[in-house]
């Protein structure tokens, strides 16, 4: 029984909760995707972008915190600095819109046009990215790293293997449950949120109904902004920051959103966590829970892989194509905010 449980703290410690962490920033990424695709009915390739300009704010702003001996211990001062990030990205997103897509939609362009622009944008926020923070890592990670330290678990229950929670790990499952609640109640139960869904629904049902297009567009933008700030700096606290990574979270973005089913809030979260376990279940190295399972006599040369840690963006990839053939809609058959 031993045996079970030090197997069970393995998976613990290096499947379930970074899965959970990593399917939540999945999730929320995936989430602007959504509204972005269900409200404005575009492709945003900028996105990833969106999250790393968000995040740059952010980082700039606790600079400024810690230098000024501002923080909230044991939590990370960057959460103080993300109102002010989501601020400075709303206006840019709006800045964009206004004076970039807005001229497409009033021509009614092809979805494929507002696609190729999205790209435009990208390497114009990213390029402003490097530009005023540069291309290397920025930690700005601080407060208290641990909650629970896995010396202190193997002390509380006698196992060999000990499970560890950070902080940045707790923050962010604990946000993405409170922005997720937060956000189905605003499109269910608020005036604006059912407007959004009329509009996304039928375009010109809506219209007739007396809903302001102009006004679901600029809430649409404020909630992207803010869902890609917040994601972005939770990735950033996670891992750490460097914009070339941002570009890269665009296929598991894009993945989860497509998986879940596309246009569909629900689908996108539960498609975040898809993609998060199966990039790590496919990469995970099973060789200890065999051995701690299996017969004492076993011995085991490899790490027991399905899959090299070097494949994790394939696996996101590899299910893109799968759902795309068998299932185009989704898990949840989207499109419906």
């Amino acid at each position: 029984m031993v045996d079970v449980f030090n197997a069970l703290t393995v998976l613990g410690n290096f499947l379930i909760i970074p899965g959970l962490t990593y399917g939540s920033q999945l999730a929320l990424g995936a989430l602007g995707v959504t509204l972005v695709y269900g409200v404005l009915r575009f492709s945003n390739f900028a996105h990833g972008e969106t999250m790393a300009f968000g995040a740059m704010i952010t980082i700039l702003v606790t600079w400024g915190l810690q230098a000024a001996s501002i923080s909230i211990q044991p939590l990370p001062t960057a959460l103080l600095a993300i109102p002010v990030g989501i601020v400075v990205t709303v206006v840019l997103t709006l800045l964009i819109d206004r004076f970039v897509y807005r001229y497409h939609r009033d021509r009614k362009a092809n979805p494929v046009i507002f696609l190729i622009v999205s790209i435009g944008v990208m390497f114009f926020m990213g390029g402003l990215i490097r530009f005023i923070i540069g291309p290397g890592d920025q930690i700005f990670f601080d407060g208290t790293r641990f909650i629970l330290k896995a010396r202190e678990f193997k002390q509380m229950t006698g196992l060999d293997e000990g499970l560890s929670l950070r902080m940045t790990q707790a923050v962010t499952i604990i946000t993405a449950i409170i922005i997720v609640a937060a956000m189905f109640w605003f499109l269910n139960h608020t005036r604006t949120g059912k407007s959004m869904r009329a509009y996304s629904d039928n375009e010109n049902l809506a219209l007739l109904s007396g809903i302001n297009p102009d006004r679901v567009v600029m809430i649409t933008w404020i909630l992207v902004a803010a869902l890609a700030t917040i994601a972005g700096t939770l990735y950033g606290l996670d891992k750490s920051f460097k914009p070339f990574v941002y570009m890269q979270l665009l296929l598991p973005i894009f993945a989860s959103a497509i998986v879940g089913g596309v246009g569909n809030p629900l689908g996108a979260i539960a498609g975040g966590y898809v993609i998060a376990f199966s990039e790590l279940i496919l990469t995970f190295a099973y060789k200890k829970i065999i051995l701690y399972l299996g017969p004492e006599t076993l011995e085991l040369d490899s790490l027991v892989q399905i899959l090299g840690t070097d494949y994790k963006i394939a696996v996101s990839f590899i299910i893109l194509v799968i759902v795309l053939i068998i299932k185009p809609t989704g898990l949840f058959s989207g499109k419906t905010i």
